[in-house]
């Protein structure tokens, strides 16, 4: 049996979810949608909006005009990623598996919100169950693979189709669409948010197809050139627990950088040390080094993309400023946060590795003319062994710029329908 057939299967059957993963579902739509309306003046997304006289639709979108459902998704997701703000999962490989609610509001306006908390949970339950059966990333390969197959299972669910569609929508989805790991290598460029965009977008184009009639090849991931065998072949599909937990074990970003900076992040704003620095020392776990500090790129980023995947910037603007926040990132190229980076040394700790990533410590001592100074942090908040709370989430939503009344429009969306719900936050 394929794994698709695996997936097909599970995402027509569930009509119900427990309550705990239906609330976490309503927090990260409210996280997404807060994230994304701080995203609508970036240059990534006014180059995108630019282009939707040429997709003109009915499909809803963040930026309140509607464009073809393919296009919009493609916008609601650049929002959402952009800012690289929200949630994200960490197993063999990572996932922002918030990406998808781009596209599940972009497929109808007349699906109800229930429906689409729904579909969260399934499609969440699919892509972090992916990211624990194999390593993309250490290939070469992209982890919006599986953002594609994890969006068209939850939209599979979403539109109700059949067993045999749902197959065709996760063939259509991974099979033409296979994104490599160079999107994430040395200088950042747009397209880091871009890939989740595009893997959204192509999930819903696959989807449609699918529903419409549209066939896939049968065998996408065990077939003779199917995805296991070419490109995962250590894929671990007995590692794969489809029970509609997998949201509750995925983290919320208090801070707008890499997770695997969060942690990173608290150590330096609680940091209390004097006199005048001569060295940081950052200790970290493998994917906290190889991602966030693997080239001078690291170490003097150009662009906002590179800056919020640099553990060396992160750490000098939150030792200098002890803030980290959007506007942070106005300090690139700045010639104190340059000579501070300068002073700072990355290193991994074997032990710090081996306990990821139930906890993704991190340890920041600073060496200056007065003495030594450390602090260590386990488990940064928003980890699911430190959850955020709702009042924490709606203090952040405030700080991107949402109104006390979209909040509540938010928090109150189950019996709305998309388009009447997208209308109501325009209307505020």
């Amino acid at each position: 049996m394929d794994l698709s057939d695996i997936l097909a299967e599970y995402v027509t059957s569930v009509q119900d979810i427990n309550d705990r993963a239906y609330k976490e579902a309503k927090r990260r739509v409210l996280d997404s949608i807060a994230v994304a309306m701080a995203s609508k003046n970036s240059p990534p997304a006014k180059i995108v909006e630019g282009l939707s006289s040429v997709f003109q639709g009915g499909a809803p979108t963040l930026g309140f005009f509607n464009a073809t459902p393919d296009f919009a998704s493609f916008y609601n997701t650049l929002l959402i990623r952009y800012l690289d703000f929200n949630d994200t999962y960490l197993g063999l490989e990572p996932l922002h598996p918030s990406d998808m609610i781009g596209g599940l509001l972009s497929v109808s306006t007349e699906v109800k919100g229930s429906d689409i908390i729904r579909a969260i949970v399934v499609g969440y339950d699919v892509g972090v169950n992916l990211c624990d059966t194999t390593s993309l990333r250490k290939k070469g390969f992209d982890h919006v693979n599986f953002l594609e197959v994890a969006t068209a299972s939850a939209l599979s669910n979403l539109l109700s189709l059949d067993r045999a569609k749902a197959k065709n929508a996760i063939s259509l989805s991974i099979i033409p669409h296979v994104a490599l790991r160079e999107t994430r290598s040395g200088k950042l460029s747009m397209w880091k948010a871009g890939a989740a965009a595009e893997a959204v977008r192509n999930a819903v184009f696959a989807t449609l197809l699918a529903r419409a009639g549209l066939t896939g090849p049968e065998l996408p991931f065990s077939g003779i050139f199917g995805f296991s065998t070419v490109i995962a072949k250590d894929m671990d599909v007995e590692k794969i627990k489809l029970d509609g937990n997998g949201i509750l074990r995925t983290f919320i970003k208090k801070y707008p950088v890499e997770y695997h900076a969060q942690a990173a992040v608290e150590t330096s704003l609680s940091l209390d040390y004097r006199g005048e620095i001569r060295k940081v020392l950052v200790e970290t776990y493998e994917a906290g080094k190889t991602i966030l500090a693997d080239s001078r790129d690291k170490w003097r980023p150009q662009n906002k993309e590179t800056a919020d995947h640099s553990l060396p910037f992160i750490v000098s603007v939150s030792l200098l400023r002890k803030d980290f926040w959007l506007d942070s990132y106005s300090l690139i190229g700045n010639s104190e946060v340059e000579s501070l980076m300068d002073k700072v040394e990355v290193v991994e700790r074997e032990d710090y590795t081996k306990v990821y990533p139930n906890e993704l410590p991190t340890k920041v001592t600073v060496i200056t003319d007065q003495g030594e100074f450390s602090k260590e942090v386990r488990v940064p908040r928003g980890h699911y062994n430190n959850p955020m709370s709702d009042e924490e989430l709606e203090e952040k939503a405030m700080r991107l710029g949402l109104t006390k009344r979209q909040i509540s429009i938010i928090n109150n969306f189950d019996d709305m329908k998309v388009g009447e719900f997208v209308r109501s936050l325009k209307e505020v």
